[in-house]
């Protein structure tokens, strides 16, 4: 078993940790905030969106069991690849989809992966996600941390605009 990590970002990380969680293969998943140039910065910090990081989890996998390539794909139905600057009813710098990559092999799969989907046809707007080198990931406070298992009414409400995006874009794969 090698376990290796992966961190994305696309909007509210409260929405993003379940589905990675409940996938096969997963250690652990961690909310936090990447990507900016503030050290140990706090939610309040980056909701007043002046650190330059972004809510992002970072996954712990077990290369044996899922790939990148999976993990990959699984994001691109958990993030709007076409809205830059937010996402869903979350906006701001704070909330952009990127996928923040390790290492070389990372780059080519998610640089592979983004190209797939925007010559698809999926999608009419531009594919606008960025892929950028793996940053500093700071652990959010611990409140924030399975959020969707502390706070399950709260986290269905915040997960209906996803779940609707996920039935436009992508019920053929779900």
């Amino acid at each position: 078993m090698t376990t290796q990590t992966a961190t994305f970002a696309g909007g509210c990380f409260w929405c993003m940790v379940e589905p990675f969680e409940t996938m096969a293969g997963i250690e652990k998943v961690r909310s936090g905030y990447t990507g900016g140039f503030v050290a140990n910065p706090t939610y309040e910090q980056v909701a007043s969106h002046q650190t330059g990081h972004t809510e992002a989890v970072k996954v712990w996998f077990d290369d044996q069991q899922v790939s990148y390539q999976d993990l990959v794909d699984l994001y691109w139905q958990l993030a709007d690849p076409t809205d830059a600057m937010g996402q869903f009813a979350d906006r701001g710098d704070s909330y952009r989809p990127v996928i923040f990559v390790a290492d070389e092999q990372q780059r080519q799969v998610a640089e592979a992966s983004k190209q797939a989907l925007a010559t698809s046809g999926r999608f009419t707007d531009p594919i606008v996600t960025s892929i950028e080198d793996a940053k500093p990931f700071y652990d959010a406070e611990e409140e924030h941390q399975q959020f969707y298992k502390k706070n399950p009414l709260r986290e269905y409400m915040m997960m209906m605009p996803r779940k609707a995006y996920q039935k436009k874009y992508w019920s053929d794969r779900t």
